[in-house]
């Protein structure tokens, strides 16, 4: 067989393969792997065991993942039998200084918050996964004020770790 045969049915495997995949139900253009039987999601309030975490940072959390997964899913919310549930606890909240300068000064800050999630899918129990750590942080320039700086950095944060545990329970990244 020759060479451009070989190319032209790889090609059209491909092209059936992706078909197949789109037809099925289980995958769309943004990656999510949203099996067909699971239709609804619950987001228990987060725990906020972090002390110098603000005082309503959970609920934020818990907020931030629920309008994301509602925004970028076909899920709805479910309190009473949904077929994945998440819950954890927001673990870390650190401020640190970073880049150290000559004159015991630092050049840069950084934040970082931890949270540990709890996923639990109650229509295939081999997906499940408790207490799977999640971080990210964000540095800012020392000399700027943490306290009128704080709800943009946690936002940036939140942003990120959004993803990162939507990633990890929609898609197997």
């Amino acid at each position: 067989m020759s060479l451009i045969y070989k190319n032209i049915i790889l090609k059209a495997l491909g092209f059936l393969c992706f078909v197949v995949c789109t037809l099925s139900g289980c995958y769309s253009f943004k990656g999510i792997a949203i099996p067909t039987d699971v239709n609804s999601y619950f987001v228990e309030n987060f725990q906020n065991s972090a002390p110098q975490a603000p005082g309503d940072i959970n609920q934020r959390f818990s907020e931030a993942l629920r309008a994301k997964i509602r925004n970028e899913s076909r899920l709805v919310y479910n309190e009473k039998s949904p077929d994945i549930e998440f819950s954890g606890t927001i673990t870390g909240f650190r401020l640190t200084p970073e880049a150290p300068q000559a004159g015991n000064t630092v050049a840069l800050n950084k934040l970082e918050i931890t949270v540990s999630v709890n996923y639990i899918n109650n229509n295939d129990e081999a997906k499940n996964w408790k207490n799977k750590q999640f971080s990210f942080f964000r540095t800012f320039p020392s000399d700027q004020d943490f306290i009128s700086i704080q709800d943009g950095l946690i936002n940036e944060i939140f942003k990120q770790l959004m993803e990162n545990i939507f990633n990890d329970a929609f898609t197997g990244w």
